[in-house]
């Protein structure tokens, strides 16, 4: 049942606005004793570290899951109602859309729980409890032989932890690397699997601006969706079924009513996916002059084919969605990142540091002989990586994605695999069901020009000389040609392949054996496999080894300075306050937008800024409800929290533990925090919970929701 508290203030907080400035760092939960929950507090944190993460006690982390594969997702109710992006629920939202039932463009609700659409493929996780264990990683590491011992022994050593921890199945368990292997912690997960779509705005509202506006500020983009966990009678995980029941939280979060003014305290719990802040210098050199353009330009091109179809058909438009914004949001972010990090001069900060690192090692013969090497032998690796790189992104920016390719390796290795028909006939079906064929052709062409393009022709694929020989090195003949003798160009030629597998294993396996996709993909694959990844994978883990005693350095070097690990898709908490910034000369970015924005946005015409005619008319009837501030409707707002990749879906909350938003996005000018983050110009771009508390009562009608929600006014 819904509550509303008017509750009277009976103390005024000491800390200023002025004394509140941007904190970098993704800090761990069961760490926050001392220095970190003191700050917190100190900026206005009415709560205890108790109070964020507990072993025995419920607390704000019960209330935050992993959802789905990648993002975070927060419980709104005791009755199991999961808050999260639009932009995360995506893939749901578009396994139920079809153009009969477009819910990606016209949104969906269910007005009952018996409305609400099951997923099959979707599940949220909670964390049940996070533990230090070094100690047992570690457990004979010192008597080790060398490395490779090392290596093994701290293998085994986790795999025991993971198998107690896990209890029989019952949870799930990962031991996580910190400062690349300086610690480790556990991580014991409980996952939920009966997870149904409930509510979601229409794509003009969820996605507004889309990417026009992606990574962009001001955002009025409403970036919600919700979901509701099931368990069985228990309460404990169940497969899907209809006499499964709401999950009920040990935690679910109160939602504040009051709003944000600037220099209000803000925290985020979630799970951040990467950052890299202990970078070498050449490092960030190669990714910002190498790695990244190339990626950019691949995708860019990536893009133009399925825009060209997407924009002259609704079928394919579904069809593409997902995996269009799956393309682009990097792509936009990394040319973001790019810009950030020449604006920073990042690499020459960095070279600074390394320069006063050296002295400073120079000064002892004991950090001579700990840290003398490690310099020099990342100048090495990164120096003879530089070939290598190209080839590793054109693999995994031009041939994996190629949908072509993908299916005909799954057809392959089932067949392999001896699996029975229906199996294979069912998971390739799935690949298929989004399947465009001119756009898969097309994008094949495209794809294998650019790797002819970049790649150094000691790493050409045999086929090429065919291109040259046969079509003039003219790809889209090449792709012709080589479409019209697949089978994998179309779903019937593969059941025609799978009902002779039924009959004549050996005699399908001849005939794939025979087939020119899977020869071309098996030659990119034999360059891949013989001189990259092997090669790749030598430098990458001579690389982790020199970053553990590089990040040890660090401390021994910094001892004043508070590390924190880098995000690693694990549990952290973050914290800053509302605030705007001011990315340019004469330009100052306020920390809040309204509804007016979007209407003005609307009236420019553009297509990415189409918005229902009924959420205009909530405007022009200024019909807000209790969701409205004097006479506006908050929409989205900036904070200083620190966040990366995952972070889509993390709950902003406030100082006294409420929900006051919901993360969904960093600013274009602060996308390089995950190398390198910057206060005065790193933002997070949360949707206001005001405003979806708003478009779920007075857009969709659907304010039974609300009536589960318990509601705060100070």
């Amino acid at each position: 049942m819904r509550i509303i508290k008017h509750l009277v203030v009976v103390y005024l907080l000491l800390v200023t606005t002025a004394s509140l400035k941007a904190d970098e760092g993704m800090w761990l939960l069961s760490l926050l004793e001392g220095h970190t929950i003191e700050e917190m507090q100190s900026k206005g944190f009415q709560l205890s570290a108790e109070d964020i993460y507990s072993i025995n006690e419920a607390c704000l982390k019960d209330a935050v899951v992993i959802f789905g594969g990648g993002c975070t997702g927060e419980m709104i109710s005791g009755d199991g109602l999961v808050l999260t992006n639009h932009h995360c629920g995506y893939g749901a939202i578009q396994s139920h859309s079809s153009v009969e039932n477009d819910y990606l463009t016209d949104g969906f609700w269910a007005m009952s729980r018996e409305e609400e659409l099951p997923n099959q493929e979707l599940s949220v996780r909670f964390l049940r409890y996070m533990e230090d264990v070094g100690q047992k990683v570690f457990e004979g590491v010192e008597d080790a032989s060398g490395k490779r011992e090392r290596d093994l022994l701290i293998k085994s050593n986790i795999s025991g932890i993971i198998d107690e921890a896990e209890q029989a199945g019952r949870y799930e368990a990962t031991v996580r690397p910190m400062f690349y292997g300086n610690q480790y912690f556990l991580f014991v997960y409980e996952r939920y699997s009966d997870v149904r779509l409930v509510g979601a705005p229409p794509g003009s509202i969820g996605n507004f601006g889309e990417d026009n506006d992606n990574w962009m500020w001001p955002r009025h983009t409403g970036d919600f969706s919700i979901f509701r966990v099931y368990a069985d009678q228990n309460n404990e995980p169940a497969a899907f079924s209809t006499d499964n029941v709401p999950y009920t939280p040990g935690k679910f979060l109160e939602i504040s009513m009051d709003g944000v003014n600037e220099g209000d305290f803000t925290m985020i719990l979630g799970y951040p996916g990467s950052t890299r802040q202990f970078l070498y210098s050449m490092a960030l050199k190669n990714m910002t002059e190498i790695s990244l353009p190339l990626k950019i330009e691949l995708r860019t091109r990536r893009m133009e084919v399925m825009d060209r179809y997407m924009k002259d058909s609704d079928t394919v438009r579904i069809q593409y969605a997902s995996k269009y914004r799956r393309v682009s949001n990097a792509w936009k972010k990394w040319q973001g990142a790019i810009r950030g990090l020449k604006r920073l001069d990042a690499v020459n900060r960095k070279l600074e540091f390394e320069q006063d690192f050296r002295e400073w090692m120079n000064e002892s013969g004991e950090r001579k002989l700990k840290y003398g090497e490690v310099l020099d032998q990342f100048e090495s690796i990164y120096s003879e990586m530089e070939d290598y790189l190209v080839i590793y992104d054109l693999m995994t920016e031009a041939v994996k994605p190629l949908e072509i390719f993908r299916i005909a390796s799954v057809a392959e290795h089932m067949m392999k695999d001896t699996l029975p028909p229906e199996d294979i006939r069912e998971r390739v079906s799935s690949l298929y069901k989004d399947y465009h064929p001119p756009i898969v052709k097309d994008m094949f062409a495209a794809m294998l020009k650019s790797y002819r393009e970049y790649a150094d022709s000691t790493y050409y694929p045999e086929f090429f000389t065919r291109v040259d020989k046969k079509f003039d090195g003219d790809f889209k003949s090449f792709a012709d040609k080589t479409f019209s003798k697949t089978f994998f160009q179309l779903e019937a030629s593969v059941d025609d392949l799978i009902e002779l597998y039924d009959k004549n294993p050996g005699k399908a396996l001849r005939k794939l054996e025979k087939d020119p996709v899977l020869q071309y993909l098996d030659q990119l694959n034999e360059i891949y496999l013989t001189q990259i990844r092997d090669q790749m994978g030598t430098f990458y883990k001579s690389l982790n080894e020199l970053y553990r005693i590089w990040v040890q350095g660090h401390f021994e070097f910094q001892p004043e300075v508070r590390h924190y690990p880098d995000a690693n898709f694990t549990m952290r908490l973050t914290y800053g306050e509302v605030d705007g910034y001011s990315p340019a000369d004469a330009i100052d970015y306020d920390y809040f937008t309204t509804l007016a924005g979007v209407i003005e946005k609307n009236r420019e015409g553009k297509l990415d800024y189409a918005i229902p005619e009924k959420l205009e008319d909530l405007f022009n009837s200024k019909n807000y409800g209790e969701y409205g501030m004097n006479g506006t409707m908050p929409v989205c707002f900036t904070a200083s929290n620190h966040t990366s990749g995952g972070n889509s879906g993390s709950p902003v909350i406030d100082a006294n533990g409420r929900l006051i938003g919901i993360n969904f996005d960093r600013n274009w000018h602060g996308t390089m925090s995950d190398e390198m983050y910057d206060p005065e110009m790193c933002r997070n771009i949360a949707v206001d919970i005001r405003y979806i508390l708003f478009i779920i009562d007075k857009f969709a009608g659907a304010g039974y929701l609300i009536d589960e929600m318990v509601l705060i006014s100070e």
